[in-house]
């Protein structure tokens, strides 16, 4: 009985993220989802694979449907033996997105009661991280997976603290759980960010051993989490080796070419530039919306209302009240380094005063591992504005530059500055009582005196952004001059916005002290007004008519006349559509595409667009069977051109050009007639089948072959996963395939017999067909599926019986 209630208040703060949660998404109750960008488009990209998975209750792990063909294992590709994902799904049990708002309440309050926080506290504070403005926004727009991973951090950090305080066994469990969950979650840019921010907890608690000479106990650490980082690996390795492996091919990769699509010679092989990681590089000032959310303008459509000068400027000239009202609510206000925001990245003033505060308590350690966590990602999220630490991670740190949005990581403040927060709120009423006034005053003096200072400092700006010059040429500088006057009223308002909070809970916590307050009042107060600050500024951003009817989602693209055209034709062929200009997944939802829209595209594919495609080079589009090209007229409706010159599924070449080179291999497609030639670079003719792994089965010599006229290749069976053909040809030749190369899991026969596929023409695939009638076969059977899955069942076995004798020696050592 005496467990059960020491359960009690942990089973209702349960309950009330649950309740918060669908309140908060409450649309969801009556079946409507969040209109999610992202989303939509992998709605788009992964239609392919649902479809096929629906019809034979299995999994392609290939799609045609974008990029003209890649793997799905980053589509959301389903594996064997993924217990992870399942026990995942348990957690997540609300509908989406709630279930990832309730997932960073649950997360940050075990990590808060691992730090041994009141359950009252710690459930205002899971809140406060929860509504933190960023992780709100993101799911708005779709970024799931990164509010996944950014879910599961806080249970991995409280795993590593157990661990830390000497808990290896119920350290270890969580940590191996949590750590699983996380890399689950899939977005490793947000688990990089991570394992960043467990170097420096790790490095500070080594230090603290070495110099006190507890090597036992830091050999223990290390042990239990080697043991709970190789099984939580372990429980995700199908995913880990198909996406290490998918790495290799897509543009997170480097580049095999030394020159840019203008001719220019290379300053680096890494496929991403430098100008293309720093690009959303958070501004030194625009830092400053931490305190106080819209003082950079807040986001590129903000609502101004009918007090704003905008509204003023626009019924000047003419337009109808009703119709300046609908323009002034997506205003460009916001005036920071970055191209877009969709929202400012404010984590809430009364958790920076409590954060503030934390530090005139006794003096923790934790703190100031938290401390150099915030300013480590705060300094790193400046990007080009910090050059010198930006730079020097690009260039020495590995795998830094795999990743863009540099600014993303101030993921990490957002979880320490809370924590932070939480510690100060929670030791504030354990202070004697002549140490919370000191505390009190000097740390509301700090805050406030910052925020005087922003307001005297509003002279410092002079309110212009990197678009401004867009909208000037576009709307005119009478436009321009009311836009920048609203932006310094937000300014204004918002700092002012943030001092009155300051107060509000300077005065609570001061008739705290002066015994009007009792304490569950005082906490009671406190909680809801920081929890409040957060909620109304997340509501700016995400609220009701975030929400679109479900059919919106599920099907969220609608076939153009263009579109229903092309579906007409159940031949196998692809379509171009220029405007989506390879960055658009509408067309990968009704046909075979060239484009599509992914993180990491296959590298070589989003090469030949730029430097081909890109320059009209029609040969290649005929190469790659594109039979349909999708235009739009004057008036912007869609219309489809047949093209009459593709070259179809496969076809018989007369002659192959060797070059030694991928630059060669490029060069090459600028006038390679690809009807009747092929290009294939030297080190791609020596050909290893997959089931052997040293010398080469076959290393192509012949440079030419007779074609006869009655040459053909039929398809005759079309599935993702696998193509069957019949080639008739009187003569051996070479066969060129309108199918996308990739060197694993792909495996050929011909009449049952394996052949080795050649790389041709930089993308597609060749195979040497002997003469006379034979029936060839594509099939995708990736062996990294198989040997991750084996991987991934022994590793749960493991880590249930760990669980098991964990929990069993734990209760054993408590009785």
């Amino acid at each position: 009985m005496k467990k059960f209630q020491a359960l009690l208040p942990h089973i209702a703060a349960i309950i009330g993220f649950v309740l918060v949660s669908v309140i908060y998404f409450h649309p969801i109750l009556k079946g409507d989802k969040i209109y999610q960008s992202d989303i939509a488009q992998y709605t788009g990209m992964a239609k392919e694979q649902n479809d096929f998975r629906k019809e034979t209750e299995s999994e392609p792990y290939w799609t045609n449907s974008a990029f003209g063909g890649m793997p799905t294992y980053q589509l959301g590709a389903n594996y064997p033996h993924n217990y992870i994902k399942k026990l995942d799904s348990v957690l997540r049990f609300l509908p989406r997105p709630a279930d990832y708002l309730f997932l960073y309440f649950l997360g940050f309050y075990i990590l808060l009661m691992v730090l041994k926080i009141d359950p009252l506290k710690a459930f205002f504070g899971a809140l406060a991280f929860g509504f933190s403005t960023y992780l709100i926004i993101i799911l708005g727009v779709g970024h799931n997976a990164k509010a996944h991973a950014i879910a599961y951090m806080p249970m991995v950090l409280a795993g590593v603290f157990l661990v830390f305080q000497s808990r290896y066994l119920l350290g270890g469990i969580l940590t191996m759980i949590a750590a699983a969950l996380e890399i689950q979650a899939n977005h490793f840019q947000m688990t990089y960010y991570l394992l960043l921010l467990l170097l420096i907890v790790g490095g500070f608690y080594t230090f603290q051993f070495i110099k006190e000479k507890s090597y036992k106990e830091l050999g223990k650490s290390v042990l239990v989490f080697i043991i709970a980082g190789v099984l939580a690996i372990g429980a995700n390795a199908t995913n880990l080796l198909a996406t290490s492996e998918y790495a290799k091919f897509s543009t997170r990769s480097n580049s095999e070419l030394s020159y840019e699509s203008d001719g220019k010679k290379k300053d680096s092989d890494n496929a991403m530039s430098y100008e293309y990681i720093t690009e959303y590089s958070y501004g030194k000032a625009e830092s400053l919306n931490l305190l106080a959310p819209r003082i950079f303008g807040g986001s590129n459509h903000e609502d101004l209302g009918v007090d704003s000068e905008m509204y003023k400027y626009i019924t000047a000239q003419g337009v109808p009240p009703y119709e300046a009202v609908n323009l002034v609510k997506q205003m460009p206000t916001y005036w920071g380094d970055q191209p877009i925001v969709a929202a400012p990245a404010y984590i809430g003033i009364i958790v920076f005063f409590f954060a503030v505060l934390s530090f005139f308590d006794e003096k923790k350690k934790i703190n100031y591992i938290l401390l150099s966590g915030v300013l480590f990602s705060l300094f790193l999220s400046w990007g080009k504005n910090f050059s010198i630490m930006t730079n020097f991670f690009i260039d020495f740190i590995p795998m830094y530059n795999k990743f863009r949005a540099v600014s993303s990581i101030q993921v990490l403040l957002e979880l320490c500055i809370p924590v932070l927060a939480v510690l100060g709120f929670y030791n504030y009423f354990k202070m004697e009582d002549e140490k919370k006034w000191d505390a009190l005053w000097k740390t509301g003096a700090i805050v406030i005196g910052v925020l005087v200072l922003l307001l005297f400092g509003k002279s410092l700006f002079d309110f212009s952004g990197v678009n401004d010059d867009y909208y000037l040429q576009s709307y005119g500088p009478e436009f321009m001059q009311a836009l920048k006057e609203d932006r310094s009223s937000l300014y204004t308002s918002d700092v002012f916005r943030s001092i009155m909070l300051v107060i509000a809970v300077f005065g609570i916590l001061y008739l705290y002290i002066k015994k009007t307050f009792k304490p569950l009042v005082a906490v009671v107060l406190v909680g809801v007004l920081m929890c409040g600050d957060l909620f109304f500024i997340a509501k700016n951003y995400v609220n009701k008519e975030s929400f679109v009817n479900a059919n919106e989602m599920e099907v969220p693209f609608q076939p153009s006349t263009a579109d229903m055209q092309i579906l007409q034709d159940t031949t196998h062929y692809r379509v171009f559509e220029v405007a989506g200009n390879m960055s658009n997944a509408r067309t990968s939802y009704f046909h075979k595409s060239i484009g599509g829209y992914h993180a990491a595209k296959p590298r070589r594919m989003q090469q030949l667009f730029d430097y081909q495609i890109a320059n009209n080079n029609v040969g290649v589009l005929n190469m790659l069977n594109v039979k349909y090209i999708i235009q739009s007229n004057e008036q912007g409706q869609q219309f489809a051109m047949n093209n009459a010159f593709a070259n179809g599924n496969a076809w018989f070449i007369e002659k192959i050009k060797f070059v030694n080179s991928a630059d060669e291999e490029m060069k090459a497609l600028d006038s390679l007639d690809t009807k009747n030639e092929g290009v294939i670079s030297k080190e791609n003719s020596e050909i290893y089948l997959h089931s052997l792994t040293t010398n080469p089965i076959s290393k192509l010599t012949n440079t030419e072959f007779k074609k006869d006229s009655l040459a053909s290749i039929k398809l005759d069976l079309y599935k993702p996963n696998h193509l069957k053909y019949t080639s008739k040809n009187s003569n051996e030749g070479f066969a060129v395939f309108s199918e996308m190369y990739y060197n694993n899991g792909w495996t050929a026969t011909i009449d049952g017999k394996e052949s080795p596929i050649y790389n041709v023409n930089y993308v597609l695939r060749g195979l040497q067909v002997p003469a006379g009638k034979h029936t060839i076969e594509f099939k995708f059977e990736p062996e990294v599926v198989k040997t991750g899955s084996t991987i991934a069942l022994m590793s749960s076995i493991g880590m249930v019986l760990l669980v098991i004798g964990g929990l069993y020696f734990e209760n054993k050592k408590n009785k």
